[in-house]
């Protein structure tokens, strides 16, 4: 807990600053770095043993990153609202199905493709939005970090029944509650202190929740496939946090769909 807390207390100002500062190719930079440490971590996730093979895999996802800022956008930002429904799936039914994907490095190297590149997509389309951008990717950001800490303090605190004991038994119910609890004061108390018209209320907290649940798939996803791999953390880059992936789990679910939103965002931060 205590280096949970201490690398919180120095990554995320640092984050924020970067979020700020960085001009918009820079931060493009910045985050796809982010993507190719996670794409290698992935390596493991699909089953490679060997280090030396573990970089093949960033290396391809680095051609597809920089191919993909020439497709269609909002038809990669769709598919991955479909993949992440089909995810959802995988991990409800789980370990069902498994014979279909737990043994193939190609189908969870595909898996990967669907996970990192929508979100890096998504979220530097949000940071070049003119003018309000990178407000809104830090409210995305800290409705991530306010759902994580809530759903871990609560699920600490009452979490009894869990959401998906074969997939990630420290899950609860009890502590998406939290997530979602604490997720909705930071909205509320976000449009109270932009002074945001009381009609965009609503639609912003349904965005919250929305925003919220696809974080957990994405959490859950992830926990899938290291169980099925028999691992407890992605890395051990970050002190008392495990890896990259185990920090962005969230954010790769979360991000793409938030995108859908950034007209409202737009008005509401304007």
């Amino acid at each position: 807990m205590l280096k949970r807390i201490l690398t919180a207390i120095v990554l995320i100002p640092v984050f924020i600053l970067l979020v700020l500062k960085l001009s918009p190719k820079a931060f493009c930079l910045f985050t796809a770095i982010i993507v190719l440490w996670a794409a290698w971590e992935w390596s493991f996730l699909m089953g490679v043993k060997q280090l030396k093979y573990s970089f093949i895999y960033p290396v391809i996802l680095l051609f597809l990153l920089i191919g993909s800022m020439w497709l269609y956008i909002p038809g990669i930002i769709i598919g991955s609202f479909v993949w992440w429904l089909l995810a959802l799936l995988l991990v409800i039914f789980y370990p069902k199905f498994t014979h279909t994907w737990s043994k193939s490095i190609t189908i969870r190297g595909l898996m990967g493709w669907m996970v990192l590149i929508p979100c890096w997509l998504a979220i530097n389309f949000i940071r070049n939005i003119p003018e309000s951008g990178v407000y809104i990717l830090l409210f995305l950001f800290v409705l991530i970090w306010g759902a994580d800490s809530g759903a871990y303090f609560a699920g600490k605190l009452w979490g009894k029944t869990k959401i998906a004991p074969e997939v990630s038994p420290g899950k609860t119910w009890e502590g998406l509650a939290g997530a979602l609890v604490v997720t909705l004061i930071i909205t509320v108390a976000t449009l109270y202190w932009v002074q945001a018209s009381h009609r965009l209320w609503l639609f912003a907290c349904l965005i919250t929740i929305v925003t919220v649940l696809f974080s957990v798939v994405g959490d859950l996803f992830e926990s899938m496939l290291k169980r099925n791999e028999g691992l407890k953390d992605s890395g051990r880059l970050i002190p008392g946090h495990g890896g990259i992936l185990d920090r962005i789990d969230s954010l790769t679910a979360a991000a793409p769909v938030f995108l859908f939103s950034t007209d409202l965002m737009q008005k509401i931060f304007s």
